[in-house]
């Protein structure tokens, strides 16, 4: 992979302009990037331990994994070779939480947490860790808008997404594509990312998830301005999320393995029985997790996905 940055942008020149005369007249999910021979693996299979069992079970079939798990590969593996572009924008996530400002809304909150960020922080350049950071929230972030989520900030290296329940009839789609969510989101980091990682010799990267549901309010903090010639252009409030989902979301990933999904009781409860049974419910301390359930007054329950291992034992 010693190659000049002139061959690696023409390599990607060549791979966008393959997409787009691909994708023309044709659903953009149903294409798979071509990777150039640079790119490829040998044995290039998928693995198939400890991956979520409920990854079978997915609903949304206008989303092409193959497509996101390709791209990843390219982006990281661009990212690498010249320098990763971030081009994700968050004005549609305030325009989304506009509507509901001021005011409380039902939000599905999954939390990303990147494991052992803090030993790849000591053992990479810092340049390097910049680099992998910004295209591995790159694709993560292009996976959660692709099931109808909206990313609604990075905290370091974790990402903080939402998907909005506008009635009880939209819970369970909600609910469910979140899990699917993060579901592909595992799988584009270990099929997608980490090869390209490895060709590098860098560490691999595990993700750990937490998904919960409930009410939440949406409130401005501050504005966004624009300046030009020192002059305000425009002006826009700043919207954020407040409530109890949104801190049991980022607390219960805490509890999940490398490479699992957690999820709170509220989501588990409008699972139908296939989906809950690739979740185990998790044994905690009540030392350690003493949040409770308002529905049944005692400690509020976190399920784990089950990988194949678990379930063949």
């Amino acid at each position: 992979m010693d190659m000049s940055e002139e061959e690696v942008l023409t390599i990607i020149a060549k791979v966008k302009k393959e997409q787009e005369d691909g994708m023309k007249g044709t659903n953009r999910n149903e294409i798979a990037p071509t990777l150039p021979a640079e790119m490829k693996m040998e044995g290039d299979k998928e693995r198939h331990l400890d991956v979520p069992l409920i990854s079978k079970l997915q609903l949304d079939k206008a989303v092409n994994v193959d497509y996101a798990t390709k791209h990843a590969q390219l982006s990281m593996w661009s990212a690498l070779k010249v320098k990763p572009d971030f081009d994700i924008s968050l004005e549609e996530t305030q325009n989304a939480l506009k509507k509901h400002a001021e005011s409380k809304a039902t939000f599905v909150i999954i939390h990303v947490d990147l494991v052992d960020s803090t030993k790849l922080s000591m053992t990479l350049p810092i340049d390097r860790l910049t680099t992998i950071i910004q295209a591995f929230a790159q694709e993560l972030s292009l996976v959660i808008s692709s099931y109808g989520g909206y990313v609604l900030k990075y905290i370091g290296d974790a990402i903080l997404a939402f998907f909005i329940v506008d009635s009880q009839n939209d819970l369970y789609l909600r609910c469910i594509n979140a899990v699917d969510c993060g579901c592909t989101m595992i799988k584009v980091v270990r099929q997608g990312i980490n090869p390209i990682l490895n060709q590098s010799d860098y560490p691999e990267l595990r993700i750990r998830i937490g998904i919960d549901v409930g009410k939440n309010a949406v409130v401005k903090f501050g504005w966004n301005t624009r300046t030009l010639d020192e002059k305000v252009v425009t002006k826009a409030p700043y919207f954020d999320i407040l409530g109890y989902t949104i801190s049991i979301a980022t607390k219960m990933t805490a509890f999940a393995k490398p490479d699992q999904i957690v999820i709170g009781q509220l989501v588990y409860n409008v699972l139908d029985d296939e989906q809950k049974s690739t979740f185990r419910l998790l044994a905690i301390n009540p030392n350690i997790w003493d949040y409770f359930s308002n529905i049944t007054g005692g400690i509020y329950n976190l399920y784990g996905t089950l990988n194949e291992l678990e379930d063949r034992q």
